[in-house]
């Protein structure tokens, strides 16, 4: 017995089952259903794949060089250096100030925590906040009554405050900078540059950046850059300030070598249209270094203000592959089946003939209680076999066996069983 019942149990493996769908007259159920399905269908179309371009597999990790080079002339005629002609190896790092030659010597600290009554005051070895040098332990005074100033060790004479009254190099914005982009994408084994693919020497020389006419030349005029980025050059040139130039690259390599272009972004990184703070601007000093005959060290010490060009680099590349396409097309039918899920819901609860199509779709709940009669009709042909019982037990269990099944069994098979039960009932006097 237990042996059939698992080799049934086995085969009942090898068993196929399908659906039973069933046709439901509901024209408003039927209408949103084709709505969930043509908005799914417009989504993974339109966004996933047209959009989004959801059938290719993508790179991120772009590997990127930038090479740059400043270009431009100019000439100042000043009461401090008299005339000079200013060229690229001099204004790469622009100095804005007159140089001050400075050597490292002992000399008076003039700030506020310098001042000093003693020598006490002056605590060998401390650093002056904001100041220029290390405090030496001596209080320097000029007699008895009068305020001291603290001595330190640093470059003489100090720094003076000084503030820039205008522009330097009044014609910066006619220079030009040529920008020039090397990208990989590891991934696909591609690599582009932003300068055109030509065998003219030249082209480079009379060129200039168009985004419609020249996108393959690089060189750009720094009035051009400040104004793309929503700012004159006039507005930045005495402070300075910080130009960010983003360069884009989207390569759909599906399409080839040469539907792959960058694209250039400008903004000001210093300043935004609703904060102008004290920060805004962009300076650094710096200074040359050089001795005398005597052997003394000295320096020259630069305060320079100019524009700043920050240069950042993006990609993103994309070729067809079928993984992606497979798992795109699956969700969007998974999509589909949740929209079934849901037209369900709305036509077995929510329609007035809900009761009516939850009888049709669960029919097959019936057929459960069919096995259970067919195991009571077995547990009585046993008993009736296998044991002797009276003939009023033969009859209960002749009841239980045409009257213990649900009303719609009853009405199919009422025939089959009672004939059934009626042999049952005869085997027992044999």
């Amino acid at each position: 017995m237990a042996g059939s019942f698992l080799r049934g149990r086995l085969l009942s493996l090898f068993d196929y089952k399908t659906e039973k769908y069933i046709v439901a007259k509901n024209k408003r159920v039927g209408v949103l259903y084709r709505l969930i399905q043509l908005s799914i269908i417009g989504y993974i179309i339109g966004w996933v794949f047209l959009s989004k371009k959801g059938y290719q597999e993508t790179d991120e990790a772009i590997q990127s060089s930038v090479i740059t080079k400043l270009k431009g002339v100019s000439a100042t005629n000043t009461s401090e250096s008299g005339l000079l002609v200013w060229g690229p190896e001099d204004y790469v790092i622009p100095p804005q100030v007159r140089d001050v030659e400075l050597t490292a010597a002992a000399c008076t600290e003039y700030m506020l925590d310098g001042h000093c009554g003693d020598d006490k005051d002056c605590e060998e070895g401390r650093m002056v906040v904001a100041g220029n040098g290390i405090m030496s332990g001596r209080c320097l005074r000029k007699d008895v009554n009068s305020t001291g100033t603290c001595e330190i060790y640093g470059w003489c004479p100090v720094e003076r405050k000084f503030k820039p009254q205008g522009p330097l190099l009044r014609n910066a914005e006619n220079f030009t900078i040529y920008i020039k982009n090397f990208i990989q994408f590891s991934k696909f084994n591609f690599s582009k540059s932003n300068v055109l693919q030509t065998t003219d020497e030249s082209h480079l020389k009379r060129c200039q950046y168009d985004e419609e006419l020249q996108p393959y030349c690089p060189i750009f005029r720094l009035g051009d850059i400040t104004r793309r980025a929503g700012y004159e050059f006039h507005d930045m040139d005495t402070f300075g300030a910080s130009i960010g130039i983003m360069i884009n690259w989207d390569c759909d390599l599906d399409k080839g070598f040469s539907h792959c272009h960058p694209k250039y972004f400008f903004t000001r990184l210093d300043i935004t249209a609703f904060n102008k703070t004290i920060a805004t601007g962009f300076n650094f000093r710096h200074a040359r270094y050089f001795k005398n005959a005597a052997g003394e060290s000295f320096r020259s010490l630069f305060k320079v203000y100019g524009v700043r060009f920050n240069i950042m680099v993006h990609g993103k590349a994309g070729r067809f592959s079928i993984i992606p396409t497979a798992i795109n097309i699956a969700s969007g039918l998974a999509l589909m089946g949740a929209g079934a899920f849901f037209c369900d819901m709305v036509l077995l609860y929510l329609m007035k003939k809900g009761d009516s199509y939850r009888e049709r779709k669960f029919e097959g709940s019936r057929y459960v209680k069919r096995l259970y009669n067919v195991d009571v009709m077995f547990l009585c042909h046993l008993r009736i076999l296998t044991t002797h019982v009276s003939p009023f037990s033969v009859f209960k269990c002749h009841q239980i066996c045409i009257y213990g099944t649900d009303v719609h069994t009853q009405r199919e098979h009422a025939n089959v069983r009672h004939h059934f039960c009626l042999l049952l009932y005869f085997l027992n006097y044999l």
